[in-house]
């Protein structure tokens, strides 16, 4: 008799299961099944000090995350659903915990980037504004010898905040 219990109780959960449909998604983006398509235009480097790489690097990284952690992958050259322009507008170094020596134990490389974000299904999550991160480097190093690395960290913290706030509404 237990048996038959067991297996009752198997049979409705199991329909359970079957009949409650749950959707996750592992990327946190909440796109609106409408849009289809993105664009990502070159982002100038406007910087007073300029790293010869960077508009490059950050225009292609922002174009990978959205293919990579989205269902979007068409990216289109004029206006998708999703449109992102923008400037480099800061990189900078400077020193910290300045020492009674005037001599810095740690630097710090800082990059902004102001971003136009349209989403023309849902122009209520348009922004206009600016995401700045940075990396601290002992100052016994030069900056040209970790400055692929800072970089590289930084740009990945700035684009999953404009990530963030372009498809993620929590």
């Amino acid at each position: 008799m237990n048996w038959i219990k067991s297996s009752l109780l198997i049979i409705i959960i199991g329909l359970a299961f079957t009949a409650c449909k749950v959707s996750y998604s592992f990327t946190g983006g909440t796109l609106s099944p409408d849009v289809k398509t993105f664009s990502v235009q070159f982002f100038q480097n406007r910087a007073p000090l300029v790293n010869p790489n960077l508009s490059n690097q950050f225009t292609e990284d922002l174009k990978e995350k959205f293919r990579s952690r989205t269902s979007l992958d068409e990216i289109v050259d004029g206006e998708g659903h999703l449109n992102f322009s923008g400037e480099i507008t800061g990189y900078q170094t400077k020193a910290l915990d300045v020492t009674s020596n005037d001599i810095a134990s740690t630097n710090r490389l800082t990059i902004t980037i102001r971003v136009k974000f349209t989403n023309e299904k849902e122009p209520d999550n348009d922004f206009d504004k600016s995401f700045s991160a940075f990396e601290d480097f002992d100052s016994t190093k030069q900056l040209t010898d970790v400055e692929n690395d800072l970089v590289d960290k930084i740009l990945e913290k700035i684009i999953d905040d404009i990530y963030n706030q372009s498809v993620v509404n929590w």
